[in-house]
């Protein structure tokens, strides 16, 4: 399954995207400042530019896994091997504050904001729990 995340508004403290499966539209999107970060940078120029959870992860591709997160204590989707990053999940919230570099998903029909993110996180949980070889593509 491949999921692709299209960044659409780079404002100063957010960032608002749109989450697409195998192709489809699937829901907005609300991550923190994206600072120009890509996957192919060394480590410790992603360390230097990272403002620690205030910064939306790198561009790039990501594998993926479905399992239960110990800080939020429910199956969700995890990205793996993000750089300078760890513990990278897409899960429901409202604005960048709830983000600390996660992917907030939702409906962005208020500025700065996402809403309806609960339903749109239990919907992507169910489409993922059971896929095999799961992907994103940040943008």
């Amino acid at each position: 399954m491949k999921l692709n995340l299209k960044r659409i508004a780079r404002k100063p403290g957010y960032t608002i995207g749109k989450l697409y499966i195998d192709g489809l539209y699937f829901c907005d999107t609300i991550e923190d400042t994206d600072r120009g970060l890509r996957q192919v940078m060394p480590l410790t120029e992603i360390k230097r530019i990272k403002v620690q959870d205030r910064t939306a992860i790198p561009t790039g591709e990501y594998k993926m896994t479905v399992n239960v997160s110990p800080s939020k204590k429910r199956l969700l989707p995890r990205l793996l091997d993000v750089p300078g990053f760890e513990g990278i999940l897409i899960h429901r919230g409202n604005t960048e504050n709830d983000s600390s570099g996660c992917i907030i998903v939702g409906e962005n029909k208020v500025v700065g904001k996402v809403i309806n993110s609960t339903g749109y996180e239990l919907k992507l949980v169910e489409l993922l729990k059971n896929a095999k070889d799961i992907t994103i593509e940040v943008e």
